[in-house]
């Protein structure tokens, strides 16, 4: 446990800097384990204390036994003359006995880092650690930053990052980079703030300079800054995944790689059984981190173990955890149990929270299309893409736009999936889930120039990337073969051969925006239907089906029942085919009237014998 430093000096450049900096330093170790910041906080929280309450000594040491840790170190800063005096203790937590006492002198404040780091690597020796293993991790603290004013921004950034404010976090960030341009770190957590806000194109630049400058970083920071360089710069997604079991390998204590682990790297390529493994040994070695709990949940829901879900998300309740990503789950378990009295409460949570309103609203205009529902689904998804404009988040909402132009274009409405698509560009362009999404629908509407070239420039931009070239593009290349003059179903069934490896994955666009899973799947279909493969192409409608706990809301699953109810009457089989428009017609019993796919699929319907 790291209490704050007793700063004495009367400078507050050195307030929680300097614990931030021996941090940075001691968790170099794979042998030393700490208690986080995240469980900090909700410990602080249990004791009656406010969640950013001073960790003094004494409250450093009663957390510390609650937490059932080993030993609390302090720190301590005073000013001697023109020089600085350092002081590190660890002591027992359960008894207060001293385990190691140690002084350093600094000449100048210039020299305070370098000093601290001189310390550390001697406290790990003290505490039994290999002179071998120290040697190898171990980056100074002046290496990672020289700069005691840069630790300082990116310390209070992290305080704000964890009480969950990406946004606060980002300027302060932002701030520290200003000062020291060559803050490897730093410039990853200005990278990750923007991915979690949905901007992913403004995400880039600064995860490229991160892995740019990664070798002025920690081991421990540098498989960080790769990790978010290959989810979010590359998109590849097997280079991160091997990138953070090499992380677990190497620091068996922390729990950080396996929560990363089961979250897009997983999650994206339908990993879900290895996946709740990892959340498993991150809750085993920290029973208090938040991702982990909602990654476990998420990944159960995946795989329709509703009750599992809920046991999760109501483990985390327990230990006072709070994600508003839990509160989705526990919407889509309601969701798909039809349980509409229980769909309600944590829709209205969700609601109130900044983190999720813009989401929440975008999903449940998801479902609206679903149903049919189109203009009450437009007006709740112009409240998604509202809220994101207003809080600056461009890309994110247009993504939700973007899902707009798709369930447009799926319904038959052209004209509306086109309009839709072009404030999608114009909001989000550049980024790679608008990109698909816009060019998706565009190219389910038949238009094709545009379409391409979004095409073309995901596949310029994201070569690596395991979304855009094992989901993305082969789902758009098969519209393009089946929406030309020249049909050719059989060059759009053999493109999607380069999918199925991750037919039942959802892709980054699943993970992100809820919607775009199984597209491929679903284009297949299609094109087995065009090639009059009745057999084939149910079975693969049926596959949609048959994962509802991955579709979820998703428009695609009305779409899916009725590409099956034509693939049941092409086959001949009218007794199946009767069940399912019958199905569909019942799900779409308060659309509106005047949807063209609607008014096919009640002619169909009337036609049967």
């Amino acid at each position: 446990m790291l209490a704050e430093f007793t700063n004495t000096t009367g400078d507050p450049v050195f307030d929680e800097t300097l614990r931030q900096g021996l941090a940075a330093q001691l968790q170099q170790s794979p042998f030393l384990a700490f208690i986080s910041d995240d469980r900090i906080r909700r410990t602080l929280l249990l004791m009656n204390q406010p969640a950013d309450a001073r960790l003094t000594p004494d409250v450093a040491r009663a957390m510390c036994v609650r937490a059932g840790g080993a030993a609390v170190m302090q720190g301590s800063i005073a000013a001697l003359g023109s020089q600085y005096v350092l002081g590190l203790r660890a002591t027992n937590c359960a008894t207060g006995d001293i385990l190691a006492d140690e002084q350093a002198q600094a000449a100048r404040k210039e020299d305070v880092l370098s000093t601290l780091s001189e310390m550390a690597t001697r406290f790990r020796t003290r505490v039994g650690e290999s002179l071998a293993t120290v040697e190898k991790y171990s980056t100074p603290l002046e290496a990672t930053t020289p700069s005691l004013e840069a630790l300082q921004a990116y310390s209070v950034g992290l305080k704000a990052g964890l009480a969950g404010s990406s946004v606060r976090a980002l300027p302060l960030f932002q701030r520290a980079v200003e000062i020291d341009p060559d803050f490897a770190l730093v410039h990853a957590h200005v990278g990750f703030s923007y991915s979690k806000m949905g901007e992913s194109a403004l995400a880039r630049p600064s995860l490229l300079k991160a892995y740019q400058l990664r070798n002025r970083a920690s081991d421990v920071e540098r498989f960080y800054i790769e990790t978010l360089y290959d989810r979010d710069f590359t998109g590849n997604l097997e280079g991160e995944r091997r990138t953070l079991e090499t992380w677990a390998d190497s620091y068996p204590r922390d729990p950080s790689a396996h929560t990363l682990l089961a979250g897009l790297a997983l999650s994206s390529t339908s990993q879900h059984e290895l996946a709740i493994a990892e959340t498993g040994k991150a809750i085993a070695l920290d029973p208090d981190v938040t991702p982990a709990y909602v990654n476990q949940a998420f990944h159960q829901l995946m795989l329709n173990r509703l009750d599992d879900a809920l046991l999760t998300v109501r483990l985390a309740a327990e230990r006072k955890l709070e994600s508003a990503d839990l509160l989705l789950t526990e919407y889509f378990v309601a969701f798909l149990t039809g349980n509409e009295n229980e769909l309600r409460r944590p829709a209205t949570a969700a609601r109130k929270s900044p983190a999720t309103e813009d989401m929440i609203s975008h999903i449940e205009a998801l479902a609206l299309a679903r149903s049919g529902q189109l203009q009450d689904a437009r007006r709740m998804a112009a409240v998604a893409v509202q809220i994101s404009q207003k809080s600056g988040r461009r890309e994110r909402a247009g993504l939700f736009e973007a899902a707009t132009a798709v369930w447009e274009a799926f319904y038959g409405n052209a004209a509306a999936a086109r309009q839709s698509a072009a404030t999608a560009l114009e909001l989000g362009g550049g980024g790679r889930e608008v990109d698909y999404a816009a060019a998706f629908a565009l190219a389910l509407g038949g238009d094709l120039p545009q379409s391409r070239a979004l095409a073309q420039g995901l596949a310029r931009e994201f070569p690596e990337d395991t979304s855009v070239q094992f989901m993305y593009l082969p789902t758009l290349l098969a519209l393009f073969a089946l929406n030309t003059p020249t049909r050719d179903a059989a060059a759009a069934i053999h493109t999607l051969q380069t999918a199925s490896r991750y037919d039942l994955a959802l892709g980054r666009v699943g993970f992100i925006g809820r919607f775009g899973g199984l597209y491929p799947i679903y284009v297949r279909g299609l094109a087995h239907l065009a090639a009059r493969h009745p057999a084939e192409a149910a079975v693969e409608f049926q596959r949609i089906l048959d994962h509802r706990s991955m579709v979820l809301v998703d428009p695609v699953d009305a779409m899916a029942r009725l590409q099956l109810a034509r693939a049941l009457a092409l086959s001949g089989d009218t007794v199946r085919t009767k069940g399912v428009y019958s199905d569909l017609l019942t799900l779409w019993t308060n659309a509106d009237a005047d949807i063209p796919v609607l008014k096919a699929a009640r002619a169909e319907y009337a036609r049967l014998p």
